[in-house]
């Protein structure tokens, strides 16, 4: 029996607010003038590509929603202070998990329509492609930032989502986060 497509996009809402703390708390340790020196990625630095991710998500959450979150380029710098720019993100995350949870299965076969800012043009998706987009482009960039952490020598921990806390069926067949029935395979 399927549970529907709204479990997987709980699960990664969890995921990415999970995975974004424990790269924050590790950034946190790197020297404000290292975590902005270019290192070659996209973004340029950690701080770079961070930023970008956040600016990504706040771009996203707007095609969402239906507001505006008015863009000049995506690699804007939206927080120059690596603290405010750790508040945003949290406060992000917690926006983007209220979103997930609060949608219903139907919302899922929505088409939501925006100006993209590279093409400039109107572009449609239903909005179950374009989360699936949202959640990759987050692992995506968070695997530069890991990139860019190991180059220092900084140990992140694990990324992989199944050693997530709560997402491991206990051996009595229950879950701590209660987002999947149990038996139900993605």
């Amino acid at each position: 029996m399927s549970a529907g497509q709204k479990p997987l996009f709980v699960i990664q809402s969890r995921y990415n607010r999970w995975m974004n703390h424990n790269l924050y708390t590790v950034c946190e340790t790197v020297p404000d003038e290292q975590r902005k020196r270019d290192m070659g990625a996209f973004f340029r630095s950690i701080h770079g590509t961070l930023n970008h991710l956040l600016l990504g998500d706040r771009l996203w959450m707007a095609r969402f929603t239906g507001t505006e979150f008015p863009v000049e380029s995506l690699d804007q710098e939206l927080y120059g202070e690596f603290d405010a720019l750790w508040q945003a993100r949290t406060e992000t995350d917690a926006a983007i998990r209220a979103w997930i949870d609060a949608l219903e299965e139907t919302d899922l076969d929505c088409i939501i329509a925006f100006q993209a800012v590279v093409t400039q043009r109107t572009h449609r998706f239903r909005l179950v492609d374009a989360l699936l987009h949202f959640f990759h482009h987050q692992t995506h960039h968070r695997g530069q930032v890991t990139t860019l952490l190991s180059q220092l020598g900084l140990d992140f921990g694990t990324t992989d989502m199944m050693w997530m806390p709560g997402i491991e069926i206990t051996a009595d067949g229950d879950s701590t986060n209660y987002t999947m029935p149990v038996g139900t395979i993605p």
